[in-house]
C-alpha cells in the first residue's frame, strides 16, 4: 500500500491493486482462517486440508476493502474500505448485519484484535486507539506517537499476555511494548539501528520478532523483559522489504517473507553451552570453527558470523509482490502458507528435522475470474519420514461459559444503538473457544 498527502495533510491510501490478507493459525490449531480484502469486497476462507480451500463467506457490499480482520473463528469481522478510510465497521457476517461502527479524525492504517476479545486496536499515523470491542468503549488513546505511515503495530492474541508493540521512533528501530490490559508501558526495546519494517508476537505473547527496513537481520526478544534471545541473518548482499513475520503456533519456528522470491524459515533453538551434539554434522563443525575464529576479528564481523542462518527456505514463483506468510499444522504435518497480492495461496511442506528447501504441495486461487487463471496446480504430496516430528505439541486452551449480559453495539455518534446487538455467544469471560462446532461445523472431506 502506498500513501500520498492531500492538501489537507491527510494521508490517504492510493489504490494500485487493493489487496490485504490476514492468516490466523491459533495456538491450538483448531482453526486456520484466512481473510482477504480486494477491490470488490472481502472473502473469508477456512483452511482445513491441503487440497481444499473453503470460502465460508464473501461480501461485495463494501468495495475497495484494504483492512479486514476476523475475530478468530467467531462471526465478527472488522472492515475498513477506501471509500470511508476513517470509519471502522464491525459486522456479523453470518447474519449479514452491521453490529457497530466507529469513526476517527484521520485514516485508519491498521486494526488488531486479541483473543480475549476485549481489545480492539486501531492505528493511525500518529496515534493509537484501544477499545473494548464489546461496546466500543475507548479505553486508552496513545497520542503523539512517532510518525507511522504504514500503521505498523502488533497485538498479542494471548488473553493473559495482552501486549501491544509499536515503533518508538521513526529514525531508529525502537519498539515500545505496552500492556493493553493494565494500560501501561512495559518496556522499550532498542531493536535495530534502522526504522522498523515488521514486528510480530508469538501466540503465547512471550516472544517478539522484529525486522528493520534494511531487512538483513531478524531479532527475537523475550517479553516482557525485552532481552534478545535470537538473532538471524536473512542475507548480506542486498537490502529487502520484509513484509511479513510469523511464529509457528508453538514458537519453535519463525518465517519471514519479503519483496524477493525467497521465504526464510528460522529455527528457534538454544545451542548447548558445550556445543556438543549427539550426531555432529559438517555444518556444526564449520560453525564451531567460525565461533573460535570470531574472537580474533572485529566486533562487527564477529557479530555477523555468530548470527544463525535460515533453517529452511522457499523459492516463490514470483518476486516484487506483496505477500504474507504463516506456519501451521495442517493434516498433522507442518506447512508454510504464503498468500500473494496476485491472489494465490501457496502451501509448502516443511521438514522439521533437516529443513532445507521446502516442497510445494498445492496452490489455490483466492480471488479473480476463472478466465484469468489456470487450474490449481496439483502437486504430489510428499510425506516426510515417520521419524520427523511436527511442531511441538500445543496446549489446548480451556474454555469458559459465556457472559450473561447482552451487549449492545455502538455507532459513531457515541452510543446510539445500531443494527443487531452483539450476540452473547460471541463473547466469553475467558479465552475464546476456537473449536466451537456450533460456529463452524467440521468440513467433510470427500
Amino acid at each position: 500500500k502506498k500513501y500520498k498527502i492531500n492538501k489537507k495533510n491527510v494521508i490517504r491510501p492510493v489504490t494500485i491493486t487493493t489487496f490485504c490478507c490476514a492468516i490466523y493459525c491459533p495456538r491450538n490449531n483448531c482453526d486456520k482462517s484466512l481473510a482477504v480484502g480486494t477491490k470488490t469486497g472481502y472473502r473469508l476462507f477456512s483452511v482445513t486440508s491441503v487440497d481444499k480451500l473453503d470460502c465460508i463467506h464473501e461480501s461485495t457490499e463494501t468495495p475497495d476493502v484494504y483492512i479486514v480482520e476476523r475475530l478468530f473463528s467467531s462471526s465478527l469481522v472488522v472492515v475498513v474500505s477506501e471509500s470511508m478510510p476513517r470509519r471502522m465497521n464491525v459486522y456479523h457476517f453470518k447474519k449479514g448485519t452491521e453490529i457497530c461502527n466507529y469513526s476517527y479524525s484521520s485514516n485508519i492504517l491498521a486494526v488488531r484484535l486479541n483473543r480475549q476479545m476485549n481489545v480492539c486496536l486501531c492505528s493511525l499515523i500518529e496515534s493509537i486507539y484501544i477499545h473494548n470491542i464489546k461496546d466500543m468503549k475507548l479505553l486508552k488513546t496513545l497520542l503523539n506517537t512517532p510518525s507511522n505511515p504504514s500503521g505498523l503495530c502488533a497485538l498479542s492474541i494471548n488473553h493473559s499476555n495482552s501486549f501491544l508493540a509499536y515503533p518508538g521512533s521513526d529514525t531508529i528501530g525502537e519498539i515500545i511494548v505496552y500492556d493493553a490490559n493494565n494500560l501501561s508501558t512495559v518496556t522499550v526495546i532498542p531493536a535495530h539501528d534502522s526504522p522498523l519494517a515488521a514486528i510480530t508476537f508469538s501466540a503465547s505473547g512471550t516472544k517478539l520478532a522484529s525486522a528493520s527496513e534494511r531487512g538483513t537481520v531478524i531479532r527475537v526478544f523475550s517479553i516482557p523483559e525485552g532481552l534478545r534471545l535470537f538473532e538471524f541473518r536473512r542475507g548480506m548482499k542486498r537490502y529487502v522489504n520484509i513484509s511479513s513475520l510469523s511464529f509457528s503456533p508453538d514458537a519453535q519456528f519463525l518465517c519471514a517473507s519479503s519483496n524477493t522470491e525467497t521465504v526464510h524459515i528460522f529455527k528457534l533453538e538454544q545451542h548447548s553451552p558445550s556445543g556438543e551434539e549427539d550426531t555432529p554434522s559438517w555444518s556444526a563443525y564449520v560453525g564451531k570453527m567460525f565461533t573460535a575464529a570470531s574472537s580474533y576479528l572485529p566486533a562487527q564481523v564477529s557479530g555477523m558470523m555468530s548470527q544463525d542462518r535460515a533453517f529452511a527456505t522457499v523459492r516463490l514463483q514470483m518476486a516484487g509482490q506483496k505477500n504474507v506468510c504463516t506456519l501451521a499444522t495442517i493434516q498433522k504435518l507442518p506447512r508454510l502458507l504464503v498468500a500473494s497480492s496476485d491472489g494465490q495461496l501457496f502451501i509448502y511442506n516443511i521438514d522439521p528435522q533437516d529443513g532445507g528447501e521446502c516442497t510445494l504441495v498445492q496452490k489455490h486461487r483466492l480471488f479473480g475470474s476463472d478466465k484469468d487463471w489456470e487450474e490449481p496446480e496439483k502437486c504430489e504430496l510428499t510425506e516426510p519420514p515417520q521419524a520427523c516430528q511436527t511442531y511441538a505439541a500445543t496446549v489446548a486452551i480451556p474454555t469458559s461459559g459465556p457472559v450473561t449480559a447482552t451487549l449492545t453495539g455502538y455507532s459513531e455518534d457515541g452510543g446510539a444503538k445500531k443494527g443487531e446487538v452483539i450476540p452473547e455467544h460471541e463473547f466469553a469471560a475467558g479465552p475464546v473457544c476456537l473449536d466451537d462446532e456450533t460456529e463452524f461445523p467440521p468440513v467433510s472431506i470427500r
